[in-house]
């Protein structure tokens, strides 16, 4: 069963899936939750603090599913998989990115007047108060794809031309958020992250 938090979190994804953020109201999702308004207000303190802790919790499991996708096996030789990596990682998160508003919000930038783009608090406030934003994001996915790589036997410390560089991990990372931002038309050639350092055709 849920905890407290969680219902309130679903209520408010819920919300959002029906009406723009300005339109969601803390009494309503304390209600569909079936909790009281001042439950949300303990646990959240305000309206932007349901809004940091929900695209909080959409960062952490784009990043926990990061984490999966990279700890799964991947057929093929060296250096073979650590391109399949870095194709398997891109085309996943663009799928992701494409069926999910928060999360392509939260690796471009781009929020529009219906999400609930999370604000700062002028206090610092709580651990979840400061949003991740898409550099940051950039960087934790760059440092995963590097430490997966390394464990494959590749060597991230390589010149920067190298794909299995850091800056060739990090370039992979960007070049795929250049997809989520700009899609390809349907039904057009996947992308391959890897070798030579530019989109391809396969």
């Amino acid at each position: 069963m849920p905890s407290a938090r969680e219902s309130l979190l679903n209520a408010a994804l819920e919300a959002l899936a029906q009406r723009p953020w300005s339109a969601v109201r803390m009494v309503d999702v304390a209600a569909a939750a079936g909790l009281s308004r001042q439950t949300l207000y303990n646990e959240f303190g305000s309206k932007d603090g349901l809004a940091r802790a929900l695209v909080r919790r959409e960062a952490d499991a784009y990043l926990q599913g990061v984490d999966r996708l990279l700890a799964a096996a991947v057929p093929g030789d060296f250096p073979d998989v650590g391109h399949r990596r870095r194709e398997a990682l891109a085309e996943w998160t663009i799928q992701e990115a494409s069926e999910n508003r928060l999360l392509r919000a939260l690796l471009t930038g781009c929020w529009g007047d219906r999400l609930p783009e999370p604000r700062i608090s002028p206090d610092g406030g709580p651990a979840d108060a400061c949003p991740l934003t898409p550099g940051a994001m950039v960087a934790l996915v760059r440092d995963r794809l590097c430490a997966t790589l390394a464990a494959d036997g590749f060597d991230c410390a390589v010149p920067r031309e190298s794909p299995d560089s850091a800056h060739g991990c990090e370039f992979a990372v960007r070049l795929t958020l250049s997809h989520v931002v700009a899609p390809a038309p349907v039904g057009q050639a996947r992308i391959a992250v890897g070798p030579p350092l530019c989109p391809v055709a396969d």
